[in-house]
């Protein structure tokens, strides 16, 4: 079969390649999959080089999520058969034209959505998620901020936030994102992510702040978000995209009342399965519904992995990049 492989962990990906991979042969609770399309995460990258938490042996194929059909069960898995349609998550594996899960790693792909959809569909919107409904319990009427609002997980948070009657500030880049999230999902405001949002921020909310405010940049964002969250505000802190880890003195948030509540959804599902549990299947209801849209940028064949990788180094993606392998 055709394969990502990381053969090396070094710089600019160097390490990787495609590769003529024997097919996987599923054992006892596993099943394999003819992966459709996998989607491109930052973590996907970072593994390429060894910058990643999780560091799988080498040689290994990255790819987190993915959508495809069955094509054989392992002994023991009676809750699928060849020909389903499913997605799915595994820590890597995703990037070649057949990887093999466990049989509850799975579930069935939302008729709705294509395979590209599908596949972008399962880690961001189970963060957004976890982050919106799970840690900041948001309520219709709230005013949420969401930063990086043109990324993968940025992006389905502005669009699973306004599916919860939320109002919605995206904060953004460029005017070319800004742009294309109000065609997408037409947020209630749209902001430049520049020095003084906050400004904009109490100005939009009549002075008060935002409820709830979503942050995956962290660095300057996350010092200015701390002047412009509402008294009793959750700021949701879901990772360091600027590459600054920053810090608050205590007495802010107990002067402001407000929180500051760490996010990693697929620790929550871990901590909390039966919680977990839910949580998969409210984002594939709301996904079946079409109450949520997942936004494909580009699908790409899986040759042109390296593209779709800069695509991502550039920061120039809206939403979430597919590979066909």
């Amino acid at each position: 079969m055709r394969a990502l492989q990381v053969r090396e962990l070094l710089p600019d990906h160097a390490g990787v390649a495609l590769a003529d991979l024997p097919v996987p042969q599923p054992g006892p609770g596993e099943v394999r999959v003819r992966v459709r399309a996998a989607a491109v995460n930052f973590p996907d990258l970072l593994m390429t080089r060894g910058a990643y938490q999780l560091k799988p042996d080498l040689p290994f194929v990255p790819g987190l999520e993915f959508a495809g059909e069955v094509d054989a069960v392992g002994e023991g898995v009676t809750a699928w058969r060849a020909g389903d349609a499913v997605v799915g998550g595994n820590r890597f594996g995703a990037m070649a034209e057949h990887i093999v899960a466990p049989a509850a790693a799975l579930r069935p792909k939302p008729d709705r959505l294509g395979w590209e959809a599908a596949a972008a569909c399962p880690v961001a919107y189970l963060t957004a998620y976890v982050a919106l409904v799970r840690c900041a319990r948001v309520e219709p009427g709230d005013w949420v901020l969401v930063h990086g609002a043109a990324g993968g997980v940025g992006l389905a948070t502005v669009d699973l936030a306004k599916a919860l009657g939320a109002h919605v500030i995206a904060a953004a880049s460029s005017e070319a994102k800004r742009a294309a999230i109000a065609r997408l999902y037409a947020p209630d405001a749209l902001i430049a992510a520049d020095p003084g949002f906050r400004d904009t921020v109490k100005a939009l909310t009549g002075g008060v702040g935002a409820d709830v405010i979503f942050d995956p940049v962290g660095g300057d964002v996350f010092d200015e978000s701390t002047r412009c969250i509402a008294f009793g505000g959750r700021l949701l802190v879901v990772g360091f995209a600027s590459g600054r880890i920053p810090a608050v003195s205590a007495n802010i948030p107990l002067i402001k009342g407000f929180s500051v509540v760490g996010v990693r959804a697929g620790e929550y599902g871990r901590r909390f399965p039966a919680r977990g549990v839910e949580n998969i299947a409210a984002v594939d209801r709301l996904a079946a519904e079409g109450t949520i849209r997942p936004h494909v940028h580009a699908a790409l064949d899986l040759a042109d992995w390296r593209e779709a990788f800069a695509m991502l180094e550039r920061r120039e993606v809206i939403g979430k990049v597919v590979l066909r392998p």
